[in-house]
């Protein structure tokens, strides 16, 4: 372990890898000395049902080019099969599980925003719930185990909002329950790894830059800015890679454990940490939405990045 690699010897398990947050987590936490295993549905062969470019090769080209080892692994983390395929091939590799981060999601476009539940489509409702509740318990079933061999293992669920933020409903039933239920997953495991000297906590980032929000806008991440013509509130927007940063310096953190059973976001982990986005600002955007957008005022990022 050094400075620059303070996660070297350790074993890192990203599940839905293949894009947005989850991409970065795996390119940071390699970044900074891990191997790292990053799954995903979407392949150079197959796309899954998000219908979406990016694919888990793809994530380990990233990996390779920030100097890391890492691999790339499809995965259908409803599959009880291929997770407990993979997560015996990890053991075998390494022999050791160090950080489970279950960033599992897909339910974008299933999503009907300000529908009531009896408008639902409930299909595409318990659809999402198995794409990002049922996903994260399976992976969590067959990867504990392996992770609580050795003391000090850490368990990130990663969801949209901390607990202040998802106090709020979220204007879709069924997104309201996505989100909302990793909080009490962290929680829960946090309960059941202590006595194995582990830590679980719930992580989110603020307003991502991720590939599916860049093509919404029709920009790229170079020209983002040109966003803010049409939703001036994404002067608050941040990239994938830092609420990255800012897990890998909640894995780092020798204190870790203080962090045990909470739900936050980059914005309240960054000023903790001194984590820096890509352009050197560091975004809160819980706070900005509280003081600046929820109340409807005028979009003005000054002292929030």
């Amino acid at each position: 372990m050094t400075q620059d690699k303070p996660l070297a010897g350790k074993v890192a398990l990203v599940a839905g890898a293949t894009r947005g947050s989850g991409r970065a987590f795996a390119v940071e936490l390699a970044r900074a000395g891990a191997i790292v295993y990053a799954t995903g549905r979407s392949s150079d062969a197959k796309r899954s049902e998000m219908d979406r470019p990016e694919t888990i090769e793809g994530t380990a080209a990233k990996i390779a080019e920030a100097g890391g080892t890492g691999f790339g692994v499809v995965c259908d983390h409803l599959d009880r099969e291929q997770v407990r395929d993979l997560v015996a091939r990890i053991e075998s590799e390494q022999g050791r599980l160090d950080i489970l981060v279950n960033d599992i999601w897909g339910g974008d476009h299933l999503t009907k925003w300000d529908a009531k539940l009896w408008e639902y489509d409930l299909d595409n409702g318990f659809r999402m719930m198995r794409l990002a509740i049922d996903t994260h318990i399976i992976t969590s079933y067959y990867a504990l185990p392996l992770l609580i061999k050795n003391p000090g293992g850490l368990v990130f669920e990663v969801t949209d909002g901390n607990t202040e933020f998802n106090a709020q409903y979220r204007d879709d039933f069924f997104y309201d329950l996505a989100k909302v239920t990793p909080m009490r997953m962290a929680f829960a495991l946090s309960k059941e790894l202590e006595p194995h000297g582990g830590t679980a906590l719930a992580l989110s980032p603020g307003w991502l830059r991720s590939e599916a929000m860049l093509d919404h806008f029709g920009v790229t991440e170079e020209t983002w800015r040109d966003a803010t013509k049409n939703e001036p509130h994404f002067c608050m927007s941040e990239t994938p890679t830092y609420v990255a940063r800012c897990l890998v310096a909640v894995a780092s953190d020798p204190e870790r454990h203080r962090w045990n059973g909470k739900s936050v976001a980059s914005w309240d982990l960054a000023p903790e940490y001194g984590v820096k986005d890509a352009d050197g600002s560091q975004p809160v955007f819980g706070p900005y939405y509280r003081d600046i957008q929820e109340p409807g005022k005028p979009a003005d990022p000054t002292g929030y990045r």
